[in-house]
């Protein structure tokens, strides 16, 4: 992986997007969220704002360091930056930190960017009058040519009621880039290790990080009674080619929700999916996600995405009674997936959609299901990579270590209408800034598989309904973030209930793309 280390500002965020979707949606406002503690991980966050430094990779390192203002050097199992200044193959042995205790540390935080300005850092709060915020920020110090990155604490004043961005920092890269953000993490007590890699690069000053995984609670040390034996010598090792996430993503465009209902809400036939896949097609989207099998989808649409050349993201659908082995809904979806014959269209495979913030499943009933899906769809010949979807709240207020251990990639969905404090125009930053946290929390590759808004409905504070508010507010988000966004939805679902909102049927938003 060629890296660019970026010194940039990470954050604490005064809320948590939070909103259903299914065949039904329901939504609710954005939440003030408090930090935790061990039981899981706290993350502040990164979000987005202006002002921005590049320091060279092969001169830059992240030493963590422990806040509030430690005392010695404490080791952290934060990534682990291996320079490699030349060609080569390299091999860099395996790691183990033991952690006694809770100890809060920038860690990096790896988000690919194409060429051109990108905005990073800062953070955004929302007050409802005049008053003074003291929150964490990551920053970095230059001492002998080596940056370190470290956690201050930041005082600033809000005159009045509204939304404040504090410490924006920007940047411009020629070419597209692999940028490291240093984050405020929180690491409980436990057992961490980094496997050893052998890899081969082959451009200069190339930076490998290898990450740490949880191994279970730290054990007891005891004093050794006598000299340590060296290491008996090992067979030489056949190179390995360095991991890498699994393909997604692309493009402005790259997938769009899809759902086989008329307004009616009785199931569009073959010939009509067929014309509706054409349509998106046309508009220069290469991906279809849908969310169950239902209505006859995977035939209908499988076979319209083959005509016209586009990929697909599966799902299965997690509605009431829930999401335990028993469910009958649950059980005739993997059938049918198990039954069908078109694995060669699938990118990505979605186990329920928002189920934990709906109170359809608890994360360990969800964690099952997925091994489940996994293990009987394995047998079909689909070995690509699985998830879950939910709002960040769900993701936040949730320990999340076992099902992070099972999914691939990580993915919520994301509605900056639900954020009173953000116009169409900022929608892209705000979607944005919500795939940073929960790509912290399961350090893993994520995706936005819900992001729009609605042309009809209520106003929450600065953030209005409407069809041209809808067009800025996806031409932000495609700009920002569509090579890794799914926009919701295709056409207007009228079947559906009109919500609290007012909103729920008015989020198709072809027309901004063309058709």
């Amino acid at each position: 992986m060629k890296a660019s280390i970026v010194a940039a500002a990470a954050a604490m965020v005064a809320g948590a997007n939070a909103r259903a979707h299914g065949h039904r949606h329901a939504h609710r406002m954005l939440e003030k969220r408090d930090a935790e503690t061990c039981g899981c991980t706290t993350v502040y966050s990164t979000i987005y704002g202006t002002d921005f430094t590049i320091i060279p990779a092969a001169t830059s390192a992240f030493n963590p360091v422990a806040v509030p203002e430690p005392t010695g050097a404490v080791e952290v199992p934060t990534p682990i930056a291996q320079i490699c200044p030349t060609p080569g193959t390299y091999t860099f042995p395996a790691t183990t930190v033991v952690v006694t205790e809770t100890t809060t540390v920038c860690a990096p935080s790896f988000t690919e960017v194409p060429s051109g300005t990108h905005t990073l850092g800062g953070v955004t709060t929302v007050v409802t009058t005049a008053t003074t915020v003291v929150c964490p920020v990551a920053t970095t110090e230059t001492q002998d040519g080596t940056v370190t990155s470290v956690i201050k604490t930041t005082t600033f004043v809000c005159p009045e009621a509204g939304t404040y961005t504090i410490a924006p920092i920007t940047t411009v890269v020629p070419t597209p880039t692999t940028v490291v953000v240093p984050v405020v993490t929180t690491i409980c007590p436990g057992t961490y290790t980094a496997p050893e890699i052998t890899t081969t690069v082959t451009a200069t000053n190339t930076v490998i990080y290898c990450p740490f995984t949880s191994v279970g609670a730290p054990e007891p040390t005891a004093e050794p009674t006598s000299a340590p034996q060296p290491p008996a010598e090992e067979p030489a090792k056949e190179p390995v080619k360095e991991q890498t996430p699994p393909s997604l993503g692309g493009g402005q465009r790259w997938a769009m929700t899809y759902t086989p209902f008329r307004e009616d809400g009785t199931c569009k036939t073959a010939s009509e999916v067929n014309t509706d896949v054409a349509a998106i097609a046309s508009a220069g989207f290469s991906t279809l996600r849908v969310y169950s099998t239902d209505c006859d989808t995977l035939p209908n649409v499988g076979a319209a995405c083959r005509t016209y050349g586009l990929r697909l993201i599966v799902g299965v659908f997690i509605g009431s009674p829930g999401c335990e082995n028993g469910n009958p809904t649950v059980t005739a979806q993997i059938d049918a997936l198990k039954n069908w014959d078109g694995w060669d269209l699938v990118d990505l495979v979605v186990v329920g959609n928002e189920a934990l913030f709906n109170g359809f499943c608890n994360v360990s009933q969800l964690t099952s299901l997925i091994e489940r899906t996994k293990s009987e769809l394995s047998g079909v010949g689909y070995t690509g990579p699985y998830t879950t979807t939910d709002v960040v709240s769900a993701w936040e207020n949730n320990d999340v270590s076992s099902l992070c251990s099972v999914i691939d990639v990580v993915a919520c969905n994301a509605h900056a209408y639900f954020n009173a404090g953000t116009r169409p125009a900022d929608a892209g930053k705000f979607v944005r800034g919500q795939l940073s946290i929960v790509e912290s929390i399961c350090n893993k590759p994520g995706y936005i598989l819900e992001t729009g808004w609605p042309t009809a409905g209520k106003c929450y504070g600065v953030a209005c309904p409407g069809v041209e508010e809808q067009a800025e507010a996806i031409h932000s988000i495609e700009a920002e973030i569509g090579s890794k966004s799914v926009f919701f939805s295709f056409r207007n679902d009228p079947w559906k209930q009109p919500g609290e909102c007012g909103c729920e049927r008015n989020w198709g938003c072809a027309q901004v793309f063309g058709v």
